[in-house]
């Protein structure tokens, strides 16, 4: 979707995609939104609500079971476990997620790992699917003049290109993008403060998992300290998709700075902030 300035300003039902690195500002900028008659649509809410809800829920059940007390409870009914899923908290998509290393040190085993990265990545690519049709939602049910989808970090890996035809259809691609040495540390050293579990492409997971082991002198993932890894990897996770994020903006989108969009305060300030980059780019 490409735009001048003044058509952006005269569209009626605007419609933005943001796309960036988790912890550029997606979710802040969505919820602030919110307040100004934009419907928040988040791939990573839709994903733990609709998606992956029963794998969750699975895995929650798999666990309890294990705890006698708990077992009697579910085996009879007497206690039921739903999912807590809120747009600023996404703990049981993270905890399905996992990290991958040792299981007695709450890690995944490399099997599960891989299975349950296939089905986030199915669920990511089936809830940026959904985008029209909650476009429509938000408009002829709930009310929303605006739609902003506030996509997930992991995007640019999926490797599926229709996902980014379908978007680009039917909104504007705002990427929003980490330049300067200092801010790209600070989304480094929180990343690593606070491990969290992280989509990887196949390839990627693959060939880092092999450098990792040989530098640690590790046989198997099995014996991999999960945060170690995951501190280990982010750095080289978050360079590999740098210019994954560039193509796709170059193709089908829009680009500002993280610290441009970190100037956001109000709607008048994200529509001028569009409205920068479509000039910059014209």
């Amino acid at each position: 979707m490409r735009l001048t300035v003044e058509e952006y300003r005269q569209w009626e039902h605007k419609k933005v995609t943001l796309l960036g690195m988790s912890g550029v500002g997606k979710t802040h900028i969505s919820s602030m939104l919110r307040e100004h008659d934009w419907f928040h649509y988040s791939g990573d809410y839709r994903i733990g609500t609709c998606y992956l809800d029963e794998d969750i829920l699975d895995l929650i059940k798999e666990q309890a079971m294990k705890v006698p007390f708990l077992r009697e409870l579910l085996r009879n009914d007497w206690i039921y476990i739903r999912n807590n899923i809120r747009v600023n908290d996404l703990g049981p998509v993270l905890s399905f997620v996992g990290k991958l290393g040792n299981p007695e040190l709450g890690g995944v085993p490399l099997d599960a790992f891989i299975q349950r990265q296939a089905q986030y990545r199915e669920a990511e690519i089936a809830a940026m699917r959904d985008v029209p049709e909650f476009i429509r939602k938000a408009q002829t049910i709930y009310g929303y003049s605006h739609f902003v989808n506030d996509a997930g970090g992991s995007l640019c890996e999926l490797e599926e290109p229709g996902v980014f035809d379908l978007l680009a259809e039917n909104t504007l691609i705002l990427y929003i993008k980490v330049t300067t040495k200092d801010e790209e540390q600070k989304l480094i050293d929180r990343a690593r403060s606070d491990p969290k579990p992280l989509y990887y492409r196949p390839n990627f997971l693959r060939e880092h998992l092999a450098v990792y082991l040989q530098e640690q002198g590790l046989q198997y993932a099995a014996e991999m300290i999960p945060d170690d890894f995951t501190r280990w990897v982010f750095p080289r996770l978050f360079h590999s998709r740098l210019p994954r994020y560039e193509a796709i903006a170059h193709d089908y989108g829009y680009t500002v700075t993280s610290e441009e969009a970190a100037q956001v305060r109000d709607e008048a300030d994200f529509n001028a902030l569009i409205e920068m980059a479509i000039a910059r780019h014209a």
